[in-house]
């Protein structure tokens, strides 16, 4: 069995979806400039549902804008897309099986940058094939 990296799955997802800024789903920070409209996903955390079958991850998703308005507007877009259309999809050889809400997306403003940044937690029902 390989290594799944939950934040890759749902990156690829959210790279294809036309209503996400496009590039603006990222795994990390490393490259990310101020003022860059991005959807941060980390991994917070998980465990295996059923051996050999199934895993849950819980992951974050921060959305950074200039704009607050346009911040609570792809915030609630994502969450949308992540529990309504990704359940049932097969990205990279891996099915979701379910998707629920940790929290709802709530106001985070980033110290250092002064942007915008509204985040929320999903988790994420999968098993490999």
């Amino acid at each position: 069995m390989r290594a799944v990296d939950p934040v890759d799955l749902v990156k690829a997802f959210l790279d294809s979806l036309p209503d996400i800024p496009e590039g603006s789903a990222i795994g990390d920070l490393a490259n990310r400039e101020d003022g860059d409209t991005s959807v941060y996903l980390e991994h917070s955390g998980g465990f295996r549902m059923v051996r050999d079958r199934m895993d849950r991850a819980d992951i974050e998703y921060s959305v950074y804008h200039l704009d607050r308005a346009a911040c609570v507007e792809l915030a609630g877009l994502c969450r949308t897309h992540l529990l309504e259309t990704l359940p049932g999809l097969v990205i990279d050889g891996v099915e979701i099986l379910d998707v629920e809400d940790i929290s709802t997306p709530r106001y985070l403003p980033d110290q250092t940058s002064r942007e915008h940044v509204y985040g929320g937690e999903v988790t994420l029902f999968y098993c490999e094939f």
